[in-house]
């Protein structure tokens, strides 16, 4: 059994909900001999520096999502799509510590550090160009700062950005969202970073 973080302990005492479910995830995670700390404000479970697994608490379930999930044999479907956007992830989910079954989570471990040590990759459709939304282009000329450091985030987190702007269905909020986040962005950070 790998050690506890005090950071995910200290995240665990923090939980308002899901507390059972993430003590009993996190658990199993460290007797697969997986390390953990916090990332994008989360236990995260790596292994030789990789990330594996990552523990997400939402409002309805508790999640354990896999980084390379869509890599992972899952005869009775068990994982579940992240989101429409992702080409990656895929995750367990779970309403009740009762759901969560030690032999099914490490035998997806297992299969990702597999996944891991074969150096196996996911690949990636073709991304559609990213759209910028009017109310971002009129933002950028406008602030040559603001520009430059959008210019400068990762891939990643320039698109999290737009698919958050045009998400929103006025002009109003496009804006008032752009204005929001310009801190963030002016900082270099992504849209979840702490």
């Amino acid at each position: 059994m790998s050690t506890p973080s005090d950071a995910v302990d200290a995240f665990v005492a923090r939980a308002k909900t899901w507390r059972g479910e993430i003590q009993k995830l996190r658990s199993i995670l460290l007797d697969c001999g997986l390390s953990e700390d916090l990332k994008w404000g989360k236990p995260c479970f790596q292994s030789d520096g990789k990330n594996i697994a990552i523990i997400q608490p939402f409002k309805g379930q508790c999640s354990l999502m896999f980084f390379k999930g869509v890599l992972l044999k899952d005869p009775r479907g068990l994982l579940r799509t992240v989101g429409e956007n992702s080409q990656s992830a895929l995750r367990l989910e779970f309403t009740s510590e009762a759901q969560i079954t030690k032999s099914v989570v490490k035998d997806f471990v297992k299969q990702a550090l597999s996944v891991e040590e074969a150096g196996l990759k996911v690949e990636f459709k073709a991304k559609h160009e990213l759209v910028y939304p009017d109310e971002l282009t009129l933002a950028l000329k406008q602030n040559p700062a603001l520009a430059k450091a959008f210019e400068s985030l990762t891939p990643g987190r320039r698109r999290a950005y737009v698919m958050h702007f045009n998400s929103a269905k006025q002009s109003p909020t496009r804006t008032a969202r752009i204005t929001k986040c310009a801190p963030m962005i002016l900082a270099g950070k992504g849209m979840n970073d702490d």
